[in-house]
């Protein structure tokens, strides 16, 4: 592919570049020589359950892949102990060697419902840091200044307020910076609140004679609320490994303006067409409602296939239009001995169905008229409720549970 096609395709959705002209200068060589960049991402294994917005840099990878290039996903074994300080208050606790494995591993299984493992390099940090001598250490942290620490918007403001910063903290995005030096990296990629890790990397490659990589920086993705960035903690979200039927019913919940957005960062729709659906909606030749089916079709049929994104779709029509039951309900099972003359609060029922993060949630939820039992609205919590075997609880517009009682 000519190399304005290849960048059109890079640019793609991206927030910034820095080194575009040393970009086109690697592609050209690429080539020339027939030699696959090397285009990196660093994860720190810190949380192993990935959502859409995690997904975006990775779809960025995957255009590199497509378009022939080395995907290298440097897990942070050895930076993922000491934690990325980005954005924090405080010092962040540090993970045991075991937490770090254990979530690489989930880590890498989800990573791959989006990147060819063939076509995918993956390697450890600690094998050269493991190796690294005291003096190494002291050698490769000489290449920083304090003042350019501070630099960094989160210690700057913990210094300025008196907070602690811990000397192990500095070291993050040192360390970061040199997994580029180890592997001669020739693109990093990462989000828009990481610049001053990817710059670490591309300012140690000149101080060890390298080539600086290029730098390109994905933006946050905006949640279902179309406010804060997508998060679990908002609950925003959606995951990769949520159920068909959950995908598409929160996919439905975006705002319009949220739309061509999610098609750019989040699907593998083609530039024309991309464009004809933003030009479409902006002129109003496009229902919304139609788009955003149709994108909540393409993000399914990404982590499962076709003909499951279309039979969610059809079970979001009959449940949610014509006010059905879905065919399938995650069981719930309680225990007899739990209930007290075969009933239980209903408060108590409702956080014990999982549908809810807790009592206080469960309280909202009653008082907003959101909980239905065997499709019966409840809006009151003084209630003690009889439990039979069967019964279906509803929270909200698509959360259901099937009590089992054992």
């Amino acid at each position: 592919m000519e190399i304005a096609e290849q960048l059109k395709i890079i640019k793609r959705g991206i927030d910034e570049m820095i080194g575009e002209e040393d970009l086109v200068k690697k592609l050209k060589k690429s080539k020339e020589e027939g030699k696959a960049l090397k285009v990196k991402l660093g994860l720190d294994p810190t949380a192993p359950d990935i959502h859409l917005g995690h997904t975006v840099v990775l779809q960025k990878l995957k255009q590199f892949q497509d378009l022939g290039h080395e995907i290298i996903l440097l897990i942070g074994d050895f930076t993922g102990r000491i934690g990325d300080p980005t954005g924090k208050s405080k010092a962040r606790t540090q993970l045991t060697e075991e937490e770090v494995k254990e979530n690489a591993r989930t880590y890498e299984e989800q990573i791959f419902k989006i990147l060819d493992p063939k076509k995918t390099k993956v390697v450890f940090n600690s094998q050269w840091f493991g190796e690294m001598s005291f003096s190494d250490a002291i050698q490769l942290s000489s290449n920083y200044t304090v003042a350019r620490m501070l630099e960094r918007e989160d210690f700057s403001k913990r210094y300025s307020n008196n907070q602690p910063i811990s000397i192990h903290e500095f070291f993050y995005p040192i360390l970061q910076g040199y997994d580029s030096v180890a592997i001669e990296a020739d693109v990093e990629l990462g989000g828009t609140d990481q610049r001053f890790n990817l710059l670490a990397g591309r300012n140690l490659q000149k101080e060890y004679g390298q080539e600086a990589q290029a730098i390109i920086m994905m933006p946050l993705l905006e949640g279902l609320d179309g406010v804060d960035k997508m998060s679990k903690s908002k609950g925003n979200y959606i995951g990769i490994n949520e159920a068909p039927s959950e995908m598409f019913g929160k996919a439905m919940s975006m705002p319009d303006e949220l739309i061509t957005r999610y098609f750019e960062l989040l699907t593998d729709i083609s530039l024309e067409e991309l464009n004809k659906i933003k030009e479409g909606l902006a002129n109003g030749d496009l229902h919304p409602m139609k788009m955003k089916k149709k994108v909540a079709r393409e993000i399914i049929n990404k982590y499962y296939d076709e003909d499951t994104a279309h039979a969610a779709q059809e079970e979001f029509e009959r449940v949610f239009k014509e006010g059905d039951t879905p065919d399938e309900i995650p069981e719930v099972e309680l225990a007899t001995s739990d209930l007290e003359d075969g009933k239980l609060w209903i408060v108590k029922l409702v956080a014990a169905t999982g549908l809810v993060d807790s009592n206080s949630e469960a309280r909202r939820m009653i008082k907003q008229g959101a909980v239905s039992i065997d499709d019966k609205r409840y809006d009151k919590m003084n209630l003690d409720i009889e439990v039979k075997d069967g019964m279906v609880i509803k929270v909200g517009k698509r959360r259901f549970a099937k009590i089992i009682l054992k």
